[in-house]
């Protein structure tokens, strides 16, 4: 008897066909519906509080990937050769207390909540931003949670384009500074609500990976 289903190795087969892309083939696009998939199992992912701290900027323009390079070390052939080249953006500290704007909009006209459960839902979000992990004692740790929502979003975008035989790449190794400048020079970014949290690139393999290594189950699981 199989230890997995078909379901199950289909899963697998894409975890391990998924690795750190970093130079695309430049003549295979992919298709406006595979990538709408892609972008539709980001908006889905799950966010603390359902409160959906990012914002998916797809980066099509060369003459604005190139003005990119030169801040983004670690994007270098992915920004060159990309099929699909995506910044993630994640909501400011301001956005993400419990009485702003955004989270007064999103329990009321996404979530659609009564206004009995908008007020307790606020109440328990405000406390634990305060006293549960106390994020609000500091600004840089606010912004950082609110990134940490947006690698949820990430993580399910790569897995959902390795499914379908799209390669992709996670990227941090950027100046955030310059690359935020570059984005609200092009009117990309609203500095007052954003700030970026990571990079990702989507395409086809130009060379094929080496062996795929990992701890094994039993080192980095504990039963308790």
């Amino acid at each position: 008897m199989d230890k997995w289903t078909t379901t199950q190795k289909d899963i697998l087969s894409a975890m391990k066909f998924r690795h750190a892309t970093k130079e695309f083939d430049i003549s295979k696009k992919i298709t406006d519906s595979d990538f709408q998939f892609i972008l539709e199992t980001g908006r889905l992912s799950p966010s603390s509080f359902g409160f959906e701290p990012w914002r998916f900027v797809v980066v099509q323009n060369q003459e604005i990937r190139e003005k990119l390079r030169p801040y983004a070390s670690g994007a270098q052939k992915q920004l060159a050769t990309a099929s699909h080249f995506v910044l993630i953006l994640s909501r400011l500290p301001k956005d993400m207390v419990a009485d702003s704007d955004y989270i007064k909009n999103m329990m009321e006209n996404v979530q659609e909540l009564p206004p009995e459960v908008v007020l307790a839902k606020g109440t328990t979000y405000d406390k634990f931003l305060r006293t549960g992990f106390r994020l609000q004692e500091n600004e840089r740790v606010m912004f950082e949670w609110s990134c940490r929502q947006t690698y949820l979003a990430l993580g399910n975008m790569m897995t959902a384009a390795a499914l379908i035989g799209i390669d992709s790449c996670p990227m941090e190794g950027f100046e955030r500074d310059n690359i935020e400048k570059v984005l609200i020079e092009e009117g990309i970014m609203d500095p007052e609500h954003f700030g970026i949290s990571c990079m990702v690139a989507f395409g086809y393999r130009q060379n094929e990976p080496g062996k795929k290594t990992r701890q094994s189950t039993d080192q980095v699981t504990q039963w308790v």
